[in-house]
């Protein structure tokens, strides 16, 4: 796992180590909810503007698990080497 892709998953997140996994359970779910792309449903009777808004929440939903999958992992991994 790259340093990279760790640093750029906690960017997404805004966590900064040390980092707890049940930190990292609370920040997926309050990002997930701010991001779900039908929270925009009523926010606007725009139809384009929705459905710009719509593309931002799917994309960074996946932006949100992909980050997760990077951490979780790497929470594993550091907790592994402590044993």
């Amino acid at each position: 796992m790259r340093q990279e892709d760790i640093d750029r998953a906690l960017q997404v997140f805004g966590l900064t180590p040390p980092l707890t996994r049940e930190r990292l359970e609370q920040k997926r779910r309050e990002l997930l909810a701010m991001w779900h792309p039908h929270r925009y449903a009523n926010l606007t009777n725009n139809p384009r503007k929705y459905m710009q808004m719509y593309k931002k929440g799917e994309v960074m939903t996946k932006e949100i698990h992909a980050a997760y999958e990077v951490l979780n992992a790497w929470l594993a991994a550091r907790q592994k080497d402590e044993i």
